[in-house]
């Protein structure tokens, strides 16, 4: 509206000569008037930033807003929530939308925005940080998350090629991480419409019943290194908005009991300490437009003794059925500290002793 006005008072000598004396206008008058003049229609259009986060895309302060509005000097434009207005003429408009869509898309792939990507829109280019086809997706500071060893790079493979994979091997070999970063990717590719994510809820001496609070009070300690591998993907306000909206859902198993899971991407993780049963029950979940991840480790089995772990007795009965992957992680795919492997070394070496004993 200011510029509209800056207008009018540029072609002061035109409305003298049109009006022949001058003539006091209200505010509706001269923007009609010099629409008339300039001939050009002021259309008003509505952008909606539909599935990225909003600090990231207008940035700390509105500073990528501020840009946005300097860079489009002739449209008005005003944001609130996910909704952007802008106002001006249809060309203006139509180049300023397509700046949007290539905003978005750096946005929805990177997590946040910066000056160079915005200008690179605003010149038509789609800001890229550099082509990588190894990387799953990036994190919530922009920085990519890709399979780090070479059984890792197997577990993505398996994922293209199947829509159920098992990931067997020791902690810290990425297992879990590496699912996530796949679902996550599926789900911001709209590939997908939920992540479902669930593990077993074994006590460790303690029975739900008697932790304090609701059930979500007593189940979230058992599912926190999913929280975990979560908030480093997706920003915290989105994942937030996820988890209200039932997008992204975290579950004990028996939770999963009577469900059919569609459109999405289902992971079972701790699945050594399933039951054969319930293992079973889980599976049979799958619904269409669905893939499985199970993820375990045969060495962290805390069922009762004489119980037989259902990942193992999976592997026993789906091996070679079509359809269904299977990668083992080993020691050498451990990313965590390099402690990490050592303890992992000795405990297999006495375990391989205690072994050889016992058969004497």
């Amino acid at each position: 509206m200011q510029k509209i006005f800056e207008v009018y008072l540029k072609y002061k000598k035109i409305h003298d000569i049109v009006y022949g004396q001058h003539i006091k206008f209200c505010r509706e008058n001269i923007i009609d008037y010099l629409r008339g003049i300039l001939g050009k229609k002021m259309i008003e259009r509505h952008f909606i930033l539909d599935g990225i986060d909003l600090i990231g895309f207008y940035g700390a302060g509105n500073v990528h807003l501020q840009m946005l509005k300097r860079l489009h000097p002739k449209l008005r434009i005003v944001a609130r929530d996910n909704i952007i207005k802008a106002m001006g003429d249809d060309d203006e408009l139509e180049r300023f939308g397509r700046v949007i869509e290539l905003l978005k898309e750096y946005c929805n792939k990177y997590n946040s925005l910066n000056e160079e990507a915005i200008i690179d829109a605003v010149n038509g280019k789609r800001g890229d940080k550099g082509s990588d086809s190894n990387v799953i997706v990036y994190n919530i500071n922009g920085r990519p998350i890709y399979p780090r060893t070479e059984n890792q790079c197997r577990l993505v493979e398996e994922y293209r090629k199947n829509d159920m994979v098992f990931a067997v091997g020791p902690a810290g070999t990425g297992k879990t991480y590496t699912a996530i970063a796949l679902a996550v990717k599926a789900l911001k590719n709209r590939e997908i419409r939920k992540i479902i994510l669930s593990r077993p809820a074994v006590e460790a001496g303690e029975k739900l019943g008697f932790l304090p609070g609701d059930m979500r009070d007593k189940i979230d300690p058992y599912l926190q290194p999913l929280y975990d591998a979560l908030e480093d993907m997706i920003p915290m306000a989105k994942l937030k908005e996820h988890m209200d909206s039932n997008v992204i859902q975290i579950a004990p198993l028996a939770f999963m009991r009577g469900r059919t899971l569609n459109d999405a991407v289902v992971i079972l993780d701790e699945a050594q300490n399933t039951t054969p049963q319930q293992i079973k029950m889980f599976l049979t979940r799958m619904g269409n437009n669905t893939k499985m991840i199970i993820t375990g480790d045969l060495t962290q089995i805390d069922l009762p003794q004489n119980n037989t772990s259902g990942l193992l007795h999976a592997q026993r009965v789906l091996n070679g059925v079509p359809g269904i992957g299977f990668v083992t992680l080993t020691k050498k795919d451990i990313v965590r500290h390099k402690l990490v492997t050592r303890i992992v070394e000795a405990y297999e070496k006495h375990e391989r002793e205690e072994a050889a004993k016992n058969k004497k």
